[in-house]
């Protein structure tokens, strides 16, 4: 037992296996990492790979800058190089990597020098990392090159250490994920004396870069960052080796951190500070926003700012999500416990004496209340810029003309009210209709007129009713205190019904949008069509985000536009190729992506249980869909997606259903085949070789016995051969019926004829209508319908009569046969008509192929008539077939002959 759980403990880690599996198939990244520039990094690239192209290797460069290096260009002589893409930009032109021709070369390992790079407007990526992670999920192996202030995670500090701000920025993810990182390491002392030599920057630009970025406290600083990264990344890899291979080490308890962010300028510090701190400790990390379920939508710029700090977030390696909730100390506390959170990251200004004293912060709430969990405060301090923003956006009224009129003109009609009532009742508490008007002021404009007529009303109620009148001195201390009561209560009283009305106003909104999410559901369970799907799918979506709107799919092996809304929508190539590199990659392309981002559209992939069932996008419009725009949006996907999914699935199984049913037919005709063939064959076989070998030694009756079983069985084969042959022509719809005119007493005559013939002493009983009319049809084929009825009959009928009538009914001729057998149960009359039903005989077996029936619908159906079967037919037995012709008129002769 103690080896069994010893050999359990010892099994490999089950993540870092599926890790490994997970990068089967994909190119390997190796990144040559720097503590600044010109400490070699392409140097050491380009030498690297002229040894492996010695050996025989497929190196292949794709861009490298030497930035005017003689001894950097010299390594790249003998090795082939990409051309690179010319790329029209502001009225000159620049070079670019050229990422198809990559992608077409394929080769073992392409060199593609600076990582942090921002490409042309009219790339397919707007980043240079991105083009690389597209050349690695082809199956490349890329080697690049970065300096370690283009970090994400870092750049804030790189910029505070060194006053210069970083402009291009690489996420950190990039360097989690790279399958090698080497260190190129210089002292800084050796770095300013190659500087001051030319061999790093020209000389004119080698003095400036040595008095601004190159200082010695600036590259010292940047070389630990370089080195503690690099040794965080051995240090993780190690790890990872250890578990994929079961080797025992004193494993750390692993840590989880959860950050908490807002729409503020801070957040992005505190996102880049926890980034860090789950870099060293080698853990995941889970950032939040949280926000009040009756909490308005916020403006666009907040909505922009928010989504912007996700986006870093996620970039840098991060989980995110946003919760609802009122208590913010209580959400964050109970995210944690779900989460196993062991460490919080928050971020906290420094309070004024007044606002600490009305309410603490959100820091100080959480660490009073925390347990187990350690927190991490980022401090920092609003942007001027922003802080005038904001004080900006608070004198601003959204409707100046109602938030200003309304007060004003709800405390003289106050005023008015109190003085008239004043006159005739001496009314102690007038101060009740002053509270009124702050009330209809919060509830009908908003906080600002709240505030408003509250200090309006104070005004007025001491300048018309507290002694003396008409002036703002108070006499009477009670009456200070009154009016001190009365202003905090209009405060109180306005703020609590403008946030009531506001709140009002948010539970209508989502309300709405709740409603009209269900109503789009009871749509589309209701709809099993993929095209009504799609069009209801579009139709509200361009509802719910006023925006245009395009569906895509592939269907037909090429990507269309299915529908789109307003009908007259375009898409050039851009949006096509973002479009399609959506459907292809499984991801969102288009405007505010990092793929193609110059398509106005955005596109979004339908994933359902197949892959991915269409594209779908909107017009961002330089605006990018606020919370309850993108829940909206995300709830409307989802159900599209199951319902297209569902679509199809239908479709499959009425496609399978379908083959089902051929393979019945298939085995139904093969066993008739079978049957019906070998049975007539059979009998004619036997009769000849009987003939063959004994008929000299037979009696002439027996001899004609034989023939006239052999005459019977060849007609029988011979009806079989006719049942098919008209079955297969009704499939086919090349019945050619004739319009002639028809006596159907002749027909019944004749057919009764042939029946004679083929069911001797079978009695028949025929009763036809005097003065029958014609009608118009084919003589031939209505005399097969009826043989084919009286072969039914034969069969099915047992030894009772025949009975067949004709009559005139209304303006149809009717005609009917029937049989007075066992008949057939309700369940199976909806059936008698299809090919291959056949009613069963007492002893198991059905008779015939099935097929008598069916040829007889085509054939009536083809004449222009109408055939129907009931039973029981006469004493709760048998069964009736019945036909109706309409009765020819008489200028039916001409049009026939014409």
């Amino acid at each position: 037992m103690g080896n069994a759980n010893r050999k359990a403990e010892n099994r490999p880690d089950p993540d870092a296996l599926l890790a490994l599996a997970g990068g089967e198939g994909r190119g390997k990244l190796t990144l040559f990492l720097g503590a600044a520039p010109g400490v070699g990094k392409t140097f050491a690239m380009l030498t690297r790979a002229r040894r492996l192209r010695a050996d025989g290797t497929d190196v292949v460069v794709g861009l490298v800058e030497t930035h005017g290096r003689t001894e950097t260009a010299a390594l790249l002589e003998g090795l082939e190089a990409l051309p690179r893409r010319q790329v029209s930009h502001q009225g000159r032109q620049i070079e670019e990597f050229d990422l198809d021709a990559a992608l077409a070369r394929r080769p073992d390992i392409i060199i593609v020098d600076e990582l942090a790079h921002t490409n042309a407007p009219d790339s397919r990526h707007p980043k240079r990392h991105l083009d690389i992670e597209e050349l690695l999920a082809a199956g490349i192996n890329v080697w690049s090159a970065m300096n370690i202030q283009h970090l994400e995670s870092l750049s804030d500090v790189v910029a505070e250490i060194t006053g210069v701000p970083v402009r291009e920025r690489v996420p950190d993810i990039i360097l989690q994920r790279a399958d090698d990182v080497l260190l190129v390491d210089l002292a800084p002392a050796e770095l300013i004396e190659r500087l001051k030599e030319g061999k790093v920057y020209l000389p004119e630009n080698a003095q400036r870069a040595v008095d601004s970025f190159f200082r010695l406290g600036n590259l010292t600083a940047l070389r630990e960052m370089a080195l503690r990264r690099t040794a965080d990344r051995v240090d993780d890899q190690m790890v990872d080796y250890l578990k994929q291979n079961a080797i025992e080490g004193p494993w750390q308890t692993t840590e989880r951190l959860l950050v908490c962010i807002g729409a503020d300028h801070l957040s992005e510090k505190v996102v880049r500070t926890a980034a860090r701190l789950a870099s060293g400790l080698n853990a995941p990390w889970l950032v939040i926003s949280i926000e009040r379920a009756d909490s308005p939508p916020p403006r666009p710029e907040v909505s922009q700012r928010l989504a912007a700090t996700f986006k870093l977030a996620e970039s840098l390696g991060a989980e995110t999500r946003r919760v609802t909730g009122q208590d913010f100390v209580e959400e964050i506390l109970k995210t944690a416990r779900r989460e196993h959170v062991t460490q919080i990251v928050i971020g906290g200004r420094r309070q004024t004496f007044i606002a600490g004293l009305l309410r603490k912060s959100l820091p100080d709430s959480l660490i009073e209340r925390v347990s187990g969990v350690g927190i991490h405060v980022v401090t920092g301090e609003e942007p001027a810029s922003a802080r005038e923003r904001t004080f900006d956006r608070r004198l601003i009224l959204k409707h100046p003309k109602l938030e200003l009129g309304l007060p004003v003109a709800a405390v003289a009609i106050a005023t008015y009210l109190g003085d008239m009532t004043d006159r005739f009742i001496d009314l102690p508490n007038v101060s009740l209709l002053y509270l009124l008007a702050v009330l209809v002021s919060a509830i009908y404009a908003g906080y600002v007129a709240a505030l408003l007529a509250a200090v309006l009303s104070a005004l007025a109620y001491n300048f018309f009713f507290i002694e003396p009148l008409y002036t703002f001195t108070i006499a009477s201390p009670h009456e200070v205190f009154g009016l001190i009561v009365f202003v905090i209560a209009a405060f109180i009283s306005g703020g609590l019904a403008s946030r009531l009305s506001q709140q009002a106003t948010t539970a209508s909104s989502r309300a709405a949008s709740t409603q009209a999410l269900y109503s789009f559901s009871r749509k589309l369970s209701g709809t099993v069509n993929a095209d009504d799907v799609v069009w209801t799918a579009v139709s509200q979506m361009q509802a719910s985000l006023r925006r245009d709107v395009v569906m895509l799919s592939a269907a037909s092996g090429e990507l269309t536009v299915e529908t789109a809304w307003p009908p007259d929508t375009e898409l050039d190539v851009t949006d096509m190729m973002a479009a399609r590199w959506a459907m292809e990659k499984n991801e969102p392309a288009g405007a505010g992506t990092g793929t193609l981002p110059g398509s106005p559209f955005q596109f979004r992939p339908l994933s359902a249980s197949a892959g991915v069932a269409a594209v779908v996008g909107y017009r961002q419009a330089g605006e990018i869909l606020n919370a309850e725009e993108e829940q909206m949006l995300g709830s409307i996907l989802d159900q599209t997606a199951i319902a297209i999914d569902r679509a199809r699935l239908s479709r499959e199984s009425l496609d399978q259903a379908a083959r089902l049913e051929g393979e019945r037919f298939r085995s139904a005709l093969l066993s008739s085949i079978s049957h019906d063939l070998k049975t007539p064959l059979a009998t004619i076989t036997g009769a000849v070789s009987s003939l063959r070998e004994l008929g000299d030694q037979m009696t002439p009756e027996s001899r004609d016995d034989l023939l006239v079983s052999i005459g019977e069985e060849s007609d029988r084969l011979a009806r079989f051969v006719t049942n098919l042959l008209d079955m297969t022509r009704i499939e086919a719809g090349t019945v050619d019926a004739k319009h002639d005119w028809v006596d159907v007493a002749d027909v019944i005559h004749g057919v009764l004829q042939r029946a004679a013939r083929y069911f001797p002493g079978r009695p028949i009983r025929t009763s036809i209508g005097e003065n029958l009319p014609l009608i118009r049809g084919d003589s031939v084929l209505l005399g097969q319908v009826l043989f084919n009825l009286i072969d039914n009959a034969v069969k099915y009928g047992g030894s009772e009569p025949i009975r067949i009538y004709a009559r005139v009914d209304s303006d149809d001729v009717v005609i009917a046969v029937t049989d007075l057998g066992k008949g057939v149960p309700a369940k199976e009359l909806e059936s008698i008509f299809d090919k291959f039903f056949t009613r069963g005989k007492p002893d198991g077996r059905a008779p015939g192929t099935g097929l008598g029936l069916a040829i007889a619908k085509g054939f009536v159906e083809a004449m222009g008539g109408a055939i129907s079967a009931e039973s029981p037919a006469v004493k709760r037995r048998g069964m009736r077939v019945t036909l109706r012709f309409p009765v020819a008129e008489a200028d039916d002769e001409a049009v026939g002959e014409a």
